[in-house]
């Protein structure tokens, strides 16, 4: 546990939240729900041991940090990680509730977990054994897959958990390449995509390898936004 002030506050948090999650207890001496809540988040902290750090803030000592969070009442009680706020909650949960709170910030890894941090197909397929549905061994595993041109078993091997961001790409690669269809930058990927727009509506292989070739972008692109509702527009 840390007592951070205004002034340790970008030490003792922010640059610890690189490392590890950082639990940030705001309480007062006078506040009672706080001298409830303190013990047992303490303690919940410490079962973790060492995987997620505590750090408690005066408020009444250290507005400047209150006001950082915008606190209009406390406890009050925020997570972080890599410098950006992960979760949070206000007042004195139950113990249990805190306990399945603070393990979201950091879950115990399983062998299955350890071995899907490795990027050899010999290990991923041995995280599949202990765990047949382990979404980040399926990813690297599908994405080996596609860089050895086995593109139905990198599909067959998505299809067993419900997608993600990076499974639907990894997918609409593998089916993209399957065709041989591939493009060297995003601005191809575009003029593609504003070619196939005039066929969508009648065309169901356009239809597809217009979402496939979406799929491509990072779902943060405008672009993503901007092409879905011109398919819209097309199809109704």
């Amino acid at each position: 546990m840390i007592e951070v002030t205004d002034a340790t506050f970008d030490k003792d948090v922010l640059d610890l939240s690189e490392t590890i999650p950082v639990v940030i207890d705001l309480w007062a001496p006078w506040c009672a729900p706080c001298r409830t809540l303190g013990p047992m988040i303490e303690k919940v902290v410490d079962e973790t041991e060492g995987r997620v750090a505590l750090a408690k803030v005066n408020v009444d000592e250290n507005p400047a940090i209150s006001q950082a969070f915008k606190v209009q009442s406390i406890p009050a009680v925020f997570a972080i990680k890599d410098r950006k706020i992960v979760d949070s909650f206000v007042g004195a949960l139950p113990e249990q509730q805190i306990r399945a709170w603070v393990e979201k910030l950091a879950p115990i890894e399983s062998p299955a977990d350890l071995l899907a941090e490795a990027d050899d197909e010999q290990s991923l397929l041995s995280a599949l054994e202990l765990d047949p549905g382990h979404e980040g061994a399926i990813a690297k595993l599908a994405n080996i897959k596609i860089g050895l041109g086995d593109y139905d078993a990198a599909l067959e091997l998505i299809s067993r958990v419900p997608e993600n961001d990076e499974l639907r790409q990894l997918a609409a690669k593998a089916r993209l390449l399957a065709k041989d269809i591939s493009f060297s930058s995003q601005d191809e990927v575009e003029a593609r995509l504003n070619e196939l727009l005039s066929s969508v509506r009648d065309d169901d292989q356009a239809r597809k390898e217009f979402l496939d070739l979406l799929a491509t972008f990072d779902p943060s692109d405008p672009r993503v936004t901007q092409f879905r509702k011109a398919l819209t527009s097309r199809l109704f």
